[in-house]
C-alpha cells in the first residue's frame, strides 16, 4: 500500500506545478478566468515560488520519504495561500474565482491533519 503522505505531497506538489506552470507560460488565458491584474510580475512571481513549492513536495515524494521540513511547506504553503486568497477577495482585491481556491489549499490542509494525527504520520528522522 502507498504511504498516503506520499500520496498526498503528489497531489498538492501536482497541483502547484501545473497551476504555477499554467500562470508563467500563459499568463493571458490565467487572468481570463482569475480575472485581470494590473501586476503581471506579481502573478509570475508568485507562480515562480509555487512552482518550487510543488517541485520540493514532488522530489520528496519521489525518494518517498516526506520529513518533517516538506510537511510544514506543504501546510504552511496551503495556509498561508487560503488565507490571502480570502484576505484579499473580501477586501475587494481579486476575484471571488479565488475562493475556489481557497477551498482548495484547505482541503490539502485537511488532509496533511488527517494523514499526519493518523498514527503512522512522518518518519522518524534519519540518524
Amino acid at each position: 500500500m502507498t504511504d498516503p503522505v506520499v500520496l498526498l505531497a503528489v497531489l498538492q506538489g501536482a497541483l502547484y506545478v501545473a497551476s504555477a506552470a499554467w500562470a508563467l507560460l500563459h499568463v493571458d488565458s490565467f487572468m481570463r478566468v482569475t480575472g485581470a491584474k494590473t501586476d503581471v510580475w506579481l502573478v509570475k512571481a508568485v507562480a515562480a515560488l509555487v512552482l518550487v513549492i510543488g517541485a520540493a513536495l514532488l522530489a520528496g515524494a519521489w525518494r518517498g520519504r516526506i520529513g518533517p521540513d516538506l510537511a510544514f511547506l506543504a501546510v504552511g504553503s496551503a495556509t498561508a495561500l487560503a488565507l490571502v486568497d480570502v484576505f484579499y477577495v473580501v477586501q475587494g482585491t481579486i476575484a471571488r474565482i479565488y475562493l475556489l481556491d481557497a477551498l482548495v489549499q484547505a482541503l490539502l490542509v485537511a488532509g496533511w491533519v488527517l494523514v499526519l494525527t493518523d498514527g503512522a504520520g512522518l518518519p522518524a528522522p534519519a540518524p
